[in-house]
């Protein structure tokens, strides 16, 4: 099998007075995911392939300590209390308008300066395949106006699902986007570029952006574009059409406008390893679903097995509301009333071909 886990002392350490504790669940056929409550972030996730040869999927680090110092800090992490990106960091809401910190440029991104990927988890319950974290965000914190309480429930099921289902509930009106950003090599984290992989995305449209990435307000087809990914398609075949898009994204960093079905969780893509035959898919009740290439990985950050994670050495499929949605109309709404539930789910299916 050879599956080398993480040594959970490394991760023992004490953040902000709280304990900081490595986490592992598994399942019955030996599918183990490695999670720490700081940041609430997948940090292994070992997976067979056609031969029954475990490799760790996700990108991360041997310890706590490079988690904190390094400049990649949203590998493996919840994302809150938005994911994604606002104009300007502004927004209004309720005739009030909000300023949060500019913190990717002129824009906002992923929640502030210490997002949820920045914090310590309570640990609530732990059991041999769930992890049950959750997060008090107090009024303003980053600029977010509301007490917002915040829960998370990993679930690693017999189906080989890694589910994740977040819960909240603000006690004024509040905006909120949260989602999880795992970067996910199926060869192995470390293993080369994802460019090879074969990507399947459920959605008809996508939401152009500009130089700074942020939405224009357009809602496009994807057909007759590089973005057209309806049926399996490499991920890296189109990398270099002559496009704006490219361009603006240095790559793909796009949000996709996923078709609706009519159960509570929509298929929202499938990614295939040609080789390991590895396979992932994706199931939301989200409207949209950001898919990230990696263009911003450029071989400089050493993590797992001493391996340099080079450019476009993962992807990331993001389950979420649309970046900058406070700030365009026509967009679904993140807006969540004073008492109003917050739900979402998304699931990592895994398998072979």
């Amino acid at each position: 099998m050879g599956m080398n886990l993480i040594s959970s002392e490394t991760f023992d350490t004490i953040i902000d007075d709280q304990e900081v504790k490595l986490y592992t669940l598994k399942n019955k056929w030996g599918v183990t995911a490695q999670i720490t409550n700081y940041g609430g972030r997948v940090v292994s996730l070992w997976l067979p392939d056609k031969t029954g040869h475990f490799e760790d999927v996700v990108l991360g680090f041997n310890d706590m300590d490079t988690y904190q110092k390094s400049k990649e800090k949203y590998f493996g992490a919840l994302i809150g209390r938005y994911g994604n990106r606002i104009k300007k960091g502004r927004f209004v809401l309720e005739d009030s308008t909000y300023l949060l910190v500019k913190n990717n440029g002129e824009n906002h991104l992923h929640g502030g300066n210490k997002g949820f990927e920045s914090v310590v988890w309570k640990v609530n319950s732990f059991t041999e395949n769930k992890l049950f974290l959750s997060y008090f965000s107090p009024h303003m914190e980053e600029g977010y106006p509301g007490n917002l309480t915040v829960s998370v429930e990993y679930q690693l099921t017999d189906e080989n699902e890694l589910s994740i289902q977040y819960f909240a509930q603000s006690d004024q009106t509040t905006i909120i986007n949260l989602t999880h950003h795992s970067f996910f090599n199926l060869k192995g984290a470390g293993n080369g570029n994802v460019n090879d992989h074969l990507l399947q995305i459920n959605a008809d449209y996508f939401t152009p952006i500009d130089a700074q990435l942020i939405p224009t307000g357009v809602i496009q087809k994807v057909v007759n574009t590089p973005f057209d990914f309806l049926l399996p398609t490499q991920i890296g075949s189109r990398i270099d059409a002559v496009d704006d898009q490219l361009t603006y994204g240095h790559g793909y960093d796009h949000n996709y406008v996923l078709n609706p079905s009519d159960s509570l969780v929509s298929f929202a893509a499938r990614v295939v390893e040609p080789v390991s035959k590895r396979t992932l898919e994706v199931y939301t009740n989200e409207p949209g679903m950001q898919f990230y290439g990696g263009n911003f990985l450029d071989g400089t950050v050493k993590g797992k097995k001493d391996k340099n994670y080079e450019h476009r050495g993962a992807f990331c499929l993001e389950t979420q509301h649309f970046p900058d949605s406070p700030n365009k109309i026509q967009f679904p709404s993140t807006s969540l009333a004073a008492e109003e539930p917050y739900y979402s789910i998304c699931i990592y299916k895994f398998g072979l071909l």
